[in-house]
């Protein structure tokens, strides 16, 4: 695990967390972007190698473009590169987090993903435990250590743990599974964490282009989208900072749609 180092001085914002920001023009870069525009001190996770041998490739610097853009916009940053396959990872990161941003983490956002297409039939067991360890075990391996680290003010919710998912499962087996798996642990922390101050929600952002659609699945998409578009990072992003938000605390245990209304 690698990081991108910069001074630490003293925290005034709150701190998020957020995982699988290894491209920029990615769902978890875009839900940076927002939370630092928000008034959020941003730590964040990315690993090339796993973009590296992707059919889109790794984006050679951008980790530090997206610290760049973060800092501009206000926020301090704690780039960190982590293999989420290893299970002392999630540990090593807070560490990191608090480290480099001097101050505890307040919202947890979790965007990484293992993601190789196969089915029932030609998924290998090596592929299938390798989706289930980043989807699911560091998953819940991150959102542990968050419980245990994680101190709120008597009879407030400010923490916030967020999750996205899928509903993806033909054709794309150990991705589908172990995200339901990864719905599971977050809305059971919605219950367990909740003695702590903390809410849990999943988002399901539904299709959004961040370069991995061909143009026949790209037209497909529109055609079964009411509003005649595919979603885009910044639609994701507008209702994680909802959710992280004072405003969105009501709202808890739930599996949430951002989709512009996609045909299933």
């Amino acid at each position: 695990m690698t990081t991108i180092a910069q001074p630490t001085p003293a925290p005034s914002r709150p701190i998020a967390l957020i995982t699988g920001v290894g491209r920029s023009i990615g769902i978890g870069a875009g839900i940076a972007r927002r939370q630092a525009a928000s008034g959020w001190d941003v730590a964040f996770t990315y690993w090339t190698p796993y973009d590296r041998r992707m059919e889109w490739g790794a984006e050679p610097g951008a980790a530090a473009s997206v610290a760049q853009e973060l800092a501009e916009a206000g926020a301090r940053t704690a780039a960190i590169e982590a293999d989420l396959t290893d299970p002392d990872a999630p540990a090593r990161i807070f560490d990191e987090a608090e480290q480099r941003l001097g101050g505890p983490v307040t919202a947890l956002v979790l965007s990484h993903a293992e993601s190789v297409d196969s089915g029932l039939l030609d998924t290998t067991v090596e592929a299938f435990d390798r989706h289930f360890a980043v989807n699911s075990r560091a998953s819940w391996l991150l959102i542990r250590e968050y419980g245990l680290r994680f101190r709120s003010a008597p009879g407030t919710a400010t923490g916030r743990i967020v999750a996205l998912t899928s509903d993806h499962t033909v054709g794309n087996l150990p991705y589908g599974a172990s995200k339901g798996a990864l719905d599971r642990i977050t809305l059971a922390a919605a219950h367990e964490l909740a003695h702590l101050g903390v809410t849990a929600n999943v988002v399901n952002p539904g299709p959004v282009d961040t370069g991995w659609m061909s143009d026949d699945l790209r037209e497909a998409l529109v055609r079964g989208t009411p509003l005649g578009r595919l979603g885009t990072p910044r639609d994701t992003a507008h209702l994680v900072d909802f959710l992280c938000s004072p405003e969105g605390q009501w709202i808890n245990g739930q599996l949430l749609k951002s989709n512009g209304g996609a045909a299933a």
